[in-house]
């Protein structure tokens, strides 16, 4: 799939990422290396463990980070943590009654396992660790003088290759977990790419998540990401009608530098939520927040 064509300069990213960091000077703009204390549905897939990762941003979609938190503790609890092959093992409903703390229980406990059926009968063994396998690469930095043993893409094409597994959620793998150049495009990096101009009118999230991945210089895909997912989550000023009378200091920016008009900047916001609304209707969602 080639992305459409968008204006998006790499000067230009850089300088809303500034913006960005300025406003939110809270936000982690470096990369954190993955941990064993992280809860993998809190942190987007942070820790070592690739197939942990996998099932934590699949327990993260469609529900606070509150609500997967607790499914995955509820998981660990139920079956040990990264006790793979017991919940590969275990009935559907015992699976679900785990995690049902974060919505879509009977979906998502059916996703879990066939992914885990689907790695055993690749792999014959519970793991995607050979993802994770670089050659003189930091995992922080992702640079290095050798190549990766599994190219960016090939880990991507694999993750995506299981069934309910789509880019956003292999993107953040790859990211948090593998430390490898990624930009995933949840809910609200979608929302403030339209607004920015970043992306074609008619891409989808599948479709702008391509581009951006092609677009934004690797070194700003980690702190961007982060940033735009923090400034999402907080600003009322960027969330279509609700919030057209309050502040937006990306909003504010395009006002002052490129004469947009309030009208279609909340058009735009609109127009980004309703796609949004209509994708999420037709099927499970594999990417969502």
């Amino acid at each position: 799939m080639t992305p459409a064509k968008a204006c998006i300069a790499p000067i230009g990213v850089v300088r809303r990422w500034a913006l960005l960091a300025s406003t939110h000077p809270d936000l982690a703009a470096r990369p954190h290396r993955p941990s064993e204390a992280n809860d993998s549905a809190r942190t987007c897939g942070s820790v070592p463990n690739v197939l942990e990762s996998l099932i934590g941003t699949i327990l993260s979609q469609n529900t606070s980070a509150r609500n997967s938190t607790a499914a995955k503790r509820g998981l660990d609890a139920a079956f040990g943590r990264n006790n793979f092959e017991a919940v590969a093992r275990a009935r559907t409903e015992d699976v679900v009654e785990a995690i049902k703390t974060g919505g879509l229980a009977n979906k998502k406990a059916a996703v879990i396992q066939q992914i885990l059926q689907e790695v055993h009968e690749k792999h014959g063994e519970y793991s995607l660790q050979h993802l994770a396998a670089v050659a003189d690469r930091d995992v922080v930095s992702g640079k290095g003088k050798g190549r990766s043993e599994v190219s960016d893409e090939e880990a991507m094409q694999e993750l995506v290759s299981y069934n309910g597994v789509g880019p956003k959620t292999a993107s953040c793998v790859l990211l948090f977990c593998l430390g490898r150049s990624s930009f995933p495009v949840d809910t609200h990096v979608f929302r403030l790419s339209r607004l920015l101009g970043w992306v074609p009118q008619k891409a989808n999230r599948v479709t702008a998540q391509a581009h951006l991945d092609l677009k934004i210089p690797d070194d700003l895909k980690y702190g961007l990401h982060v940033l735009m997912v923090g400034h999402g989550r907080r600003c009322k000023g960027c969330k279509g009608s609700s919030g057209a009378k309050s502040e937006c200091v990306l909003k504010k920016w395009l006002r002052e530098n490129k004469a947009a008009k309030e009208e279609d900047l909340e058009a735009k916001i609109e127009d980004a939520e309703k796609l949004e609304r209509l994708e999420a209707g037709v099927s499970f969602v594999k990417e969502e927040d």
